[in-house]
């Protein structure tokens, strides 16, 4: 495994609620990496019987939320030998589950918000404003800011339906921020600003409903805090290659860290792309880039 890859699959799709986004960030990432010089298969996957065509190097994986983030395409592709990009298994497992992702943030010293994982209504200890969202989803499906108890129930009902547990935190009110790292890069911060409500995936996914600022409109002194504290989160959940933390900044003073996406969007006009646009970095550089890191730290792995 000492070449560098040349035969690239791109695996798209998948079985989750963000199938159609996946599609989307497959389809530009296979455009970007043939501008890139590779040699690009594309792989619709619909259920774990997928196939690879033969003699591919490296499998691209532009699988969201369940299959594709939480480390079962992982462990296939470990199964039949095949290299991948991003987060290995146990890294993609661990980054999937927002309450060990949380433990992890904790045990890193890492602000986040106070939460406790809940099934039922009867768990809940925690008083409003809450935010609740279902562990182990992505796109910000099943997720509800709640104001009274009266409006729990209600709200925990549907985050069940896309998971077996909830995440409920405390409701922070503040500016909605992500980062991007690659490697050991800290790119800059995007700053999210919902035209109306919250980044739901209504408001990621429709056109005009939220704008975008880059480098976000937060003192400086507060982008260096969160940049460290994005690094911080991103080697805390292991070998994560490239990433994309969210975070929420009360008061522009008090950044908390939500979550880590392990296989964040990849079109040209996704956050991680935006975000390195910003600094320089075309949008099949950074797909360069990836294949470049995954391959190391899959030889890493190896002991190669």
């Amino acid at each position: 495994m000492s070449r560098e890859p040349h035969r690239l699959a791109v695996l798209k799709g998948g079985p989750s609620a963000e199938r159609e986004v996946s599609l989307r960030s497959g389809a530009a990432a296979a455009e970007a990496l043939r501008e890139a010089g590779y040699d690009v298969s594309e792989v619709t996957v619909d259920d774990a019987n997928f196939i690879v065509p033969d003699g591919t190097d490296l499998a691209f994986l532009a699988l969201h939320g369940t299959f594709g983030e939480d480390g079962q395409v992982q462990s296939i592709l470990d199964s039949k030998g095949i290299p991948y990009t991003g987060a290995n298994a146990e890294t993609s497992r661990i980054a999937f589950d927002k309450q060990k992702t949380k433990e992890k943030l904790r045990q890193a010293g890492i602000p986040t918000p106070e939460g406790q994982l809940v099934r039922k209504l009867e768990e809940i200890t925690l008083t409003p404003p809450l935010f609740l969202k279902p562990n182990a989803q992505g796109s910000s499906v099943g997720t509800h800011p709640v104001t009274s108890r009266e409006e729990l129930a209600a709200a925990l009902a549907d985050a069940l339906t896309f998971d077996s547990a909830v995440l409920i935190e405390r409701f922070i009110r503040g500016k909605e921020l992500t980062v991007g790292v690659l490697g050991d890069q800290v790119l800059p911060i995007i700053e999210i600003h919902p035209l109306a409500g919250f980044y739901d995936y209504k408001n990621k996914y429709t056109k005009g409903n939220t704008e975008y600022f880059c480098p976000a409109r937060i003192p400086e002194e507060i982008v260096r805090v969160i940049q460290k504290h994005a690094l911080a989160a991103h080697r805390s959940i292991g070998s994560a290659v490239y990433s994309r933390i969210d975070f929420l900044l009360e008061r522009d003073i008090n950044p908390y860290c939500l979550e880590i996406n392990t296989i964040p969007g990849m079109t040209a006009t996704s956050l991680l792309p935006k975000a390195a646009a910003a600094v320089g970095i075309t949008f099949p550089q950074l797909c360069r880039r990836i294949v470049e890191l995954s391959w190391a730290a899959r030889q890493a792995e190896r002991g190669a």
